[in-house]
C-alpha cells in the first residue's frame, strides 16, 4: 500500500497560496527572499523519495507550464516521474507521464485516491492543490503532512486546512530549521475522533 504525503510552503499565518510568483495573490512570490541551498536540497530529496506526484488541475497547469522548461536533477525527476492530476475538466494532459483521474466531486476524489493508495508502489507526493488537499485531509487520506513554514505573514489567501469544526490530531515527527529562518515540520496523523 502506498503512503500519501502532502507537502506545502506556508506562511507564518497559514497561507499556502502563490509561494512562487503565481498571479493569484497580490503578495505572490513570498518564498523568494528566504530561499537557500539547504531548503532546495530538502525539497529535492523529498521529490526523489516520491514515486508518484498527485496534483489538482490548477497546480498541474502551473507545474506543466514550468517544469518542462527546466533542467537539472530536480527537473529530471519532476518531468520523468509518474503524475496523476485530479480533474473534472482536463482530458489530454501534455506533460510527460501524466494521467488524469477524472472526477465530478469529492466522492470521486476519495474513491480515486483510495484506489491509487491501494496499489503496489512507492510514496505519493501531493504539492500545492489546495482543493484536493482539503478533500484528502477531510477524509483522512493523508499519512504525512510536511509544512515548510516561512517567517512571513501575508494576511489573506488560500490555507492548507479547510474551515471546519472537525478535529484531527497530528504528531510532530521531525523539524528542521534552515539558515534563512525557514522551518520544515513533518507530522503524522495521530488520532481522528
Amino acid at each position: 500500500m502506498r503512503t500519501l504525503t502532502v507537502t506545502e510552503y506556508v506562511t507564518l499565518d497559514g497561507v499556502m497560496e502563490a509561494p512562487g510568483g503565481e498571479p493569484t495573490h497580490p503578495l505572490s512570490g513570498w518564498t523568494r527572499q528566504y530561499e537557500g541551498p539547504e531548503q532546495l536540497a530538502y525539497k529535492l530529496q523529498e521529490v526523489r523519495d516520491a514515486d508518484v506526484l498527485l496534483v489538482g488541475r490548477v497546480t498541474y497547469q502551473s507545474f506543466a507550464g514550468a517544469w518542462p522548461n527546466y533542467t537539472g536533477l530536480f527537473a529530471d525527476k519532476m518531468n520523468g516521474m509518474a503524475k496523476f492530476v485530479v480533474s473534472g475538466t482536463l482530458r489530454d494532459p501534455e506533460w510527460a507521464n501524466t494521467s488524469v483521474l477524472p472526477v465530478r466531486g469529492d466522492e470521486d476524489v476519495v474513491k480515486a485516491v483510495t484506489e491509487l493508495k491501494s496499489q503496489h508502489g512507492g510514496p505519493i507526493l501531493v504539492a500545492g492543490s489546495h482543493r484536493l488537499v482539503h478533500t484528502l485531509l477531510g477524509n483522512d487520506l493523508v499519512d504525512e503532512l510536511r509544512l515548510m513554514v516561512f517567517p512571513v505573514t501575508i494576511g489573506s489567501g488560500l490555507r492548507v486546512f479547510p474551515a471546519s469544526t472537525r478535529k484531527s490530531s497530528w504528531r510532530l515527527t521531525d523539524s528542521q530549521l534552515f539558515a534563512e529562518g525557514v522551518r520544515a515540520d513533518r507530522y503524522r496523523l495521530a488520532i481522528t475522533p
